[in-house]
């Protein structure tokens, strides 16, 4: 969770003859106060966890923050004193690990209640305990009338407190459904959140929609901020059916339309019936079959959306004039901070369109964009934009896009000025040793909260695999290096390998490379050639 929020003053690194020599502890001050800072920062921030145990409050977080980042400096201090002559990579990974348990820990705890001035937890708070009733948990299956009036009994219970209620992965039938409606009716009210995913699976269709009516009708009016109806292949029928609850719906902030076999006319239905999207901030439509026509429906939500912070449409059969069009419409989120639009057929027009998109996100952390047909024009086109903008980004991913090394210096460019950069992900390419060696000189100065990187299926060979290595494995709190399915020569494997003998976990599996790989040797002899003429090269970085 927070491995890659530490940081390594980039003048304690040398590159010297493929081997570099690094102090990794102890961390400055600069770095532990910026290690506290993104604790709060992510104990702070609305998600799955948060919904479940509860927000922490600002001063509150910070408070915790602090304690988390003392105790794990303490243990990770203990740990290179009995090694000090040791280059602190240990120690190193002992104050990420244990920084990452306790952060864990004090989410799960929630946040502390007063009272009568008093501290006390909030799962020892009545009302924190009443706020959150679900009955997702266990095996997927059938729930029928018996069963739902035992189940739903608490929601009976006079003056309850429930705010969020979850039907996930049970299926209603009439029966079940006869019994939730007066129930939801008496405390619709009083609901914020409401999960319905996954609540009819496995009904006849006549059936599904009619729970789907019977729901919907009996919720109509609720004020919801959150909404998810994923993976109930709602079709347009399906849409409509729900057309009650979506009509008076004005203050929804998380809406989630996954796996629903979204048509283009499914997405044109709820385009019509969501009176009001000012204020959502995430909106998710996965693995659907909206189309171009129907994307261009989605980005007219978008365009009144002027909140949006998390925009998903992958793998949702989008072209390259939905791409666009929805490119188009994104240039209206000014305060978007992650989109993900991967595996689509948004080609190197819609890719150009949404680079031009990209100065309006100035707090965007996370981008991707694999497998989007973008090639190396589109590729250049983000990448160039992304280095003038987002200068917060944590995550890159533009895999399986064609992207070969004639892109890669502007590639390198924009990886250079990310500094806050955790991931990165250019699986799937053509970007070869030479790619690979502008990449990894990238990546050589600062990054130190870098815990991921994916290079795999590039037609790298020894030279590229071997820079990359030496780069990633002296990062603090770095997890995991991909380099498999390249052309990398079994000398370059256990060289490799090598590299990695304090930290073998680090390193992803090899099992797929192949040392006789397409040109491996023609081209064998380039690979000195190439790592000579990029030693001494620098990337520019913004000031």
């Amino acid at each position: 969770m927070i491995q890659g929020y530490l940081f390594m003053d980039s003048t304690t690194q040398t590159f010297q003859h493929h081997k570099l020599s690094v102090k990794l502890w102890p961390p400055s001050q600069g770095t532990r106060l910026m290690l506290v800072e993104r604790m709060t920062k992510n104990l702070t921030m609305p998600s799955i966890l948060s919904r479940k145990y509860g927000l922490l409050s600002k001063e509150e977080a910070e408070g915790d923050a602090k304690q988390i980042e003392e105790s794990a400096f303490a243990v990770a201090n203990q740990n290179y004193e009995k090694e000090p002559d040791g280059d602190g990579s240990s120690a190193v990974q002992i104050y990420a690990k244990e920084s990452s348990k306790l952060m864990l820990e004090v989410i799960k705890r929630g946040p502390i209640a007063k009272v009568d001035g008093e501290q006390m937890m909030a799962e020892n708070a009545a009302p924190a305990n009443q706020t959150i009733f679900d009955i997702s948990g266990g095996r997927r299956a059938f729930i029928e009338e018996e069963e739902a009036e035992d189940l739903l009994g608490p929601l009976r219970e006079p003056r309850n407190s429930y705010t969020r209620i979850c039907f996930s992965n049970r299926s209603f039938g009439f029966g079940a459904a006869r019994v939730a409606v007066p129930i939801l009716m008496s405390i619709k009210d009083q609901l914020t959140e409401l999960d319905l995913s996954d609540f009819v699976a496995g009904r006849p269709e006549a059936e599904a929609l009619e729970v789907m009516n019977m729901f919907s009708s009996a919720l109509e009016g609720c004020q919801l901020r959150y909404l998810n109806l994923s993976n109930n292949a709602l079709g347009e029928k399906g849409v409509r059916a729900f057309g009650a609850l979506m009509k008076s719906q004005n203050n929804l902030e998380e809406l989630y339309l996954m796996n629903d076999g979204i048509s283009e006319e499914a997405a044109q239905a709820i385009c019509e019936l969501i009176p009001s999207t000012e204020k959502l901030k995430i909106l998710h439509f996965h693995n659907n079959m909206t189309g171009d026509e129907g994307a261009v429906s989605i980005a007219d939500i978008v365009k009144r959306s002027p909140m949006l912070e998390d925009f998903q449409c992958s793998s949702t059969r989008v072209g390259s004039e939905g791409g666009v069009a929805l490119a188009e419409a994104l240039a209206t989120c000014t305060h978007l901070k992650k989109l993900d639009l991967r595996d689509n057929m948004f080609g190197v027009e819609a890719g150009v369109a949404l680079s031009k998109a990209l100065a309006a996100f100035p707090d965007l952390t996370e981008v991707y964009l694999s497998y989007l047909n973008l090639e190396d024009e589109g590729a250049e086109a983000l990448a160039v934009a992304l280095k003038e903008s987002a200068p917060s980004l944590e995550v890159l991913d533009l895999a399986g896009n064609d992207i070969t090394a004639n892109a890669a210096t502007s590639l390198a460019a924009c990886i250079a000025a990310k500094q806050f950069l955790t991931k990165l992900n250019l699986a799937e390419n053509e970007l070869k040793d030479e790619g690979a060696l502008l990449i990894g000189k990238s990546l050589v100065e600062g990054h130190g909260q870098l815990t991921e990187v994916d290079l795999s299926v590039n037609s790298i060979r020894i030279a590229g695999a071997r820079l990359v290595a030496q780069v990633a494995v002296i990062k603090p709190g770095f997890k995991m290096l991909n380099i498999n399915g390249n052309f990398i020569s079994d000398e370059g494997i256990d060289e490799v390998k090598d590299i990695f003998k304090q930290c073998p976990d680090m390193l992803g599996p090899l099992d797929e490379n192949d040392p006789e790989g397409e040109d491996n040797d023609e081209d064998a002899d380039d690979e000195d050639e190439l790592e000579s003429k990029l030693k001494g090269m620098k990337i520019k970085q913004e000031e």
